[in-house]
């Protein structure tokens, strides 16, 4: 497991991390989420041994991150933001060398170098200098090199920055089959990151923790779950969809032609608004029910609005 209990950083009179605490499980994705300042490369920071914190503790596999340090690193495959490489070193002769710092040699080396260059397609950029490639190459070396010693932790500060999408599905592809049998922490502000990856979401801001649950849960927590959503090109009658038990209001797209009708809280609306329609005859040419919206969620959680 990975157990945080208290921790703080502070810069001089600046709290960046302030008294945080949470635990993390073996075959858990853990979504880190905060706005920029949040404290989020702090705590990892914290978490990997590279900054010690002002009070609190962290321990990887038991293993305390201040009194154990080289023991807890060896559980950690980091990817720390923006990826730093050495630019001058190919490829292959900076993943050699992370081999070689992680106490492989001879064929375990080859072998280890080969397994990560496979799973993050490198092999066609294996003689170019780290400095001469695209930024998403660039991230996918780094994540390489995070991945090459099998840790039993992950610990990726925004994991597919510079991806194109078909690089970014590759990668989710990758961490979610790697997450079976090892704890992913994933630090990003891509809240489609979260949806797509996570099986639990941390919410920070100004170093506190905001919430701690499923995206599912969170999202349910929206203004907009259970929100009918509907698609016409017809005129549509705002007052009464507005009249109907357990609606809240109407939010209108005219450019898209389209509405919310919004729930109350617990309330499920769909079937009335269903019912209304037939009632009216009207011409909907696309009906979707929300389950909420993350987004909506933190920028409520950021900004300390209650939601």
């Amino acid at each position: 497991m990975i157990e945080i209990s208290n921790l703080t950083k502070r810069f001089a009179q600046h709290t960046a991390v302030d008294d945080l605490s949470f635990s993390v499980k073996p075959g858990e994705v853990l979504g880190f989420l905060g706005p920029n300042g949040a404290g989020k490369s702090t705590t990892m920071k914290m978490l990997t041994g590279f900054l010690a914190p002002t009070s609190g503790s962290a321990s990887i596999q038991g293993f305390d991150i201040q009194r154990q340090r080289l023991k807890a690193q060896q559980q950690i495959g980091y990817l720390p933001e923006g990826a730093p490489c050495y630019g001058d070193m190919t490829v292959r002769g900076f993943l050699e060398f992370i081999a070689a710092v992680r106490g492989f040699k001879g064929a375990a080396k080859r072998e280890q170098v080969a397994k990560a260059v496979a799973l993050l397609e490198l092999e066609g950029v294996l003689g170019q200098s780290i400095d001469t490639l695209s930024k998403g190459f660039k991230r996918r070396v780094g994540l390489a090199q995070a991945i090459l010693h099998e840790p039993k932790v992950l610990i990726l500060d925004e994991p597919t920055d510079g991806l194109d999408p078909n690089q970014k599905h590759q990668v989710r592809q990758l961490i979610q089959s790697l997450a079976q049998d090892k704890i992913v922490i994933i630090s990003t502000h891509i809240l489609e990151e979260v949806s797509a990856l996570c099986s639990r979401a941390v919410v920070i801001a100004h170093g506190k923790l905001l919430a701690d649950d499923t995206p599912q849960q969170l999202a349910s927590r929206s203004r907009y779950h259970q929100a009918v959503n509907l698609l016409s090109t017809q005129g549509l009658d705002h007052a009464a969809l507005a009249a109907l038990p357990g609606v809240a209001g109407v939010e209108v797209n005219e450019l898209e032609h389209s509405l919310t009708v919004l729930a109350e809280p617990g309330a499920v609306i769909v079937t009335e608004v269903n019912k209304l329609i037939a009632q009216r005859g009207w011409a909907v040419s696309e009906l979707s029910v929300e389950r909420g919206r993350l987004d909506d969620v933190f920028r409520n959680l950021t900004r300390g609005e209650s939601v």
